[in-house]
């Protein structure tokens, strides 16, 4: 007699990632520090502060929440209850801030916005104590 041996389906695997490869893509959304000016001023949005507690301390966007990208991991962060909220991410100069949005989206955050960099920031900032 014969065993059968089956194969993982290859055509399936691969449909299923390019599946959340384009829900992932539909997610993310790279936008300029102009651009994420207007969004707060005109829509509904949660500003997120990926960098440490110093560097929010430091100087950060007005209104921003601080959630430092080592702190995201698998679990939702508490300041983050509504995935289909219109998050803006940044951080010093535009690597955690991509980091972090990846994490977001692969937890299921259906609108996040990464503008970069506080580097590129040229409006205004607050110093907290």
């Amino acid at each position: 007699t014969l065993a059968c041996m089956t194969i993982p389906d290859a055509a399936g695997a691969a449909a299923a990632a390019a599946q959340e490869e384009t829900q992932k893509n539909k997610a993310y959304h790279k936008i300029t520090a102009a651009d994420a000016k207007d969004m707060m001023d005109n829509e509904d949005v949660t500003i997120v502060d990926v960098r440490t507690l110093q560097e929010y301390k430091e100087g950060h966007v007005p209104g921003a929440v601080n959630i430092p990208n080592e702190e995201i991991a698998d679990s939702e962060p508490e300041l983050l209850s509504e995935k289909e909220d219109k998050i803006l991410v940044y951080c010093r100069s535009g690597r955690r801030s991509k980091e972090a949005a990846d994490k977001l989206i692969k937890m299921g955050y259906s609108q996040v916005y990464d503008f970069g960099g506080i580097i590129d920031w040229t409006y205004e900032t607050v110093k907290e104590e």
